[in-house]
């Protein structure tokens, strides 16, 4: 059990080095840290919000969807980060570049990757061609996160995963009690 940890812990590290050295460009640091900001929190309160007030049905109860999704994926990631206590790998890793004044708290799982899966998901179930525009956008938040030295690869599929699942329950929910 020991030597597969190992494994995991050194592929992780290997995959997160070889998206954090494309950042030594100035140009795709910068692209990166204009993306990583649509997994923020003021961009997806902010927008699922809007989306909530101005779209009309059935695209409204789409938005509420990723509402939701967005407020229970959080409150899972807020317990996860409380009970799995890993740092950041630009605080563990040699020669890591990092954007200024990153974050402190824990990295597991990538709270904006998990943020962005759980509010385009609904979007996306509801009509598959808006993966052609919406998943390549979360796939970019989730990648930035490595790029620029805030998570490992794993704190963001993780995300991912848990951001899907969260949209995925939540889109059945509310389609099992509102239709």
């Amino acid at each position: 059990m020991d030597r597969s940890k190992q494994w995991f812990y050194r592929t992780d590290c290997n995959l997160f080095y070889f998206f954090n050295e494309k950042s030594r460009s100035k140009g795709s640091f910068l692209f990166m840290n204009y993306i990583t900001h649509l997994g923020g929190a003021t961009f997806t309160v902010g927008s699922t919000v809007i989306l909530c007030i101005l779209l009309t049905a059935p695209f409204q109860s789409t938005a509420l969807a990723a509402a939701l999704a967005l407020t229970l994926s959080h409150a899972v990631v807020v317990i996860v980060k409380k009970g799995y206590h890993r740092k950041r790998p630009y605080l563990v890793l040699p020669n890591i570049n990092v954007v200024d004044n990153p974050f402190k708290d824990h990295s597991f799982p990538s709270g904006h990757t998990t943020a962005i899966f759980s509010i385009v998901t609904p979007f996306i179930l509801y009509n598959p061609m808006l993966s052609l525009l919406l998943l390549p956008i979360a796939t970019l938040v989730g990648i930035s996160r490595i790029f620029l030295g805030l998570h490992y690869p794993s704190d963001v599929v993780v995300g991912a995963l848990l951001g899907f699942s969260s949209a995925f329950l939540t889109t059945i929910f509310m389609n099992y009690w509102f239709y």
